[in-house]
């Protein structure tokens, strides 16, 4: 059974990225947060791969409720 996320923050990392490939921390153990450094190695949690095909500044979510990862959907508000 994986274990659960850690919420890094009750609200979205707001960060410009390039075009590319991406791989958003679904443990929030990542010390390079919001995106994966391999830290979820024995959680049972893996990381959220997602292509931009644009530079373009997005919204990820730190509080790991999220319906739609690996973007921010307000899931931290209710």
């Amino acid at each position: 059974m994986p274990e659960e996320p850690k919420a890094t923050d009750n609200k979205p990392v707001v960060t410009k990225l390039e075009a590319g490939k991406y791989a958003w921390c679904a443990c929030g153990r990542s010390s390079q947060h919001p995106l994966c450094d391999g830290s979820h190695s024995g959680t049972g949690l893996t990381p959220v791969v997602f292509e931009l095909e644009d530079s373009k500044t997005v919204a990820l979510c730190a509080c790991k409720k999220t319906n739609g990862a690996p973007f921010c959907d307000g899931s931290h508000s209710s």
